[in-house]
């Protein structure tokens, strides 16, 4: 069972995917963390050594992750919110950043459906 910043590794994956369950560390991120500190990619989580194990947590350490990344990018989105940029408006607006159509998409932004009468269901004779 090994644990780095606050997340327990599963154990019965390889290496390379088990470093993905960490915010902020994705399947390229983890190969270059691996090949840096020169570990096998296709060990799995629960053979590594404590010496391994040292040297994952220091790097990783030194990167942003869980809860400072989260920070970080929510402090991004405020601080475009307050310069009154147009990202920020559309983030105020809670629709689609980056440029998407927004007229009949952006369901997953947007919400559920919202009906233009009182959102009752009519009965209809059958």
């Amino acid at each position: 069972m090994v644990r780095i910043s606050g997340v327990i590794l599963p154990g019965s994956k390889r290496i390379e995917i088990a470093l993905t369950a960490i915010k902020g560390v994705g399947r390229p991120m983890s190969r270059k963390i691996l090949e840096r500190v020169k570990i096998d990619l296709d060990t799995k989580a629960d053979k590594l050594s404590e010496t391994q194990e040292g040297l994952l947590r220091s790097t990783i350490e030194t990167m942003l992750t869980e809860g400072d990344l989260v920070r970080k990018v929510s402090l991004d989105i405020k601080r475009l919110q307050d310069i009154g940029t147009w990202r920020g408006h559309r983030h105020k607006k809670k629709l689609p950043v980056r440029g998407q159509t927004s007229r009949r998409n952006a369901r997953t932004k947007r919400g559920k459906r919202k009906t233009g009468l009182s959102g009752r269901t009519t009965l209809t004779k059958t």
